[in-house]
């Protein structure tokens, strides 16, 4: 079996999987990380969403053949090592805003708004509405304009 290396959440590993096997496996399976969830499978629902080198992804649509040694994937479960404190900024701002229902999508949809305000940061200007139309993270249960609201504040604290 080949050996792939990278690093989750601050932590450099190395698995023993076949070249074709999806991320997503890799974490959830192999490195018994649970926050991405499997939603679809086909890069569509976003319910596992994480970072690649800071930016967003979706490993459900990510070979793990395709990392290499200098890849750093955060999940979920790394999100709040990449600031002081307990919690990142915007999972307190999801606690506050009690964005939560069921909670199967939450951590992909947190990853992605931290992405989103750390992209639009990076280009020198504040969160507009046509940018929070690009999150395209499905919630079964419909919570929306908690997640917007959520995002508004989790961005004005990082």
């Amino acid at each position: 079996m080949p050996q792939h290396t990278f690093t989750v959440n601050g932590e450099q590993v190395t698995v023993d999987v076949a070249d074709d096997v999806r991320l997503l496996w890799v974490l959830r399976d192999v490195l018994k990380i649970t926050g991405p969830k499997y939603g679809c499978g086909i890069n569509v629902c976003k319910a596992c969403t994480s970072h690649l080198n800071g930016k967003a992804f979706n490993p459900c649509a990510v070979r793990v053949a395709d990392l290499t040694p200098d890849d750093e994937v955060t999940t979920i479960e790394g999100l709040a090592d990449t600031v002081e404190g307990d919690l990142h900024p915007m999972q307190e701002a999801w606690l506050e805003r009690d964005v939560a229902q069921c909670g199967y999508c939450q951590p992909g949809q947190i990853m992605a708004a931290v992405a989103l305000v750390n992209r639009v940061r990076a280009e020198g200007r504040s969160i507009t509405d046509a940018d929070l139309d690009q999150i395209r993270n499905v919630c079964r249960c419909g919570t929306y304009n908690r997640i917007r609201q959520a995002i508004g504040d989790g961005a004005s604290r990082m």
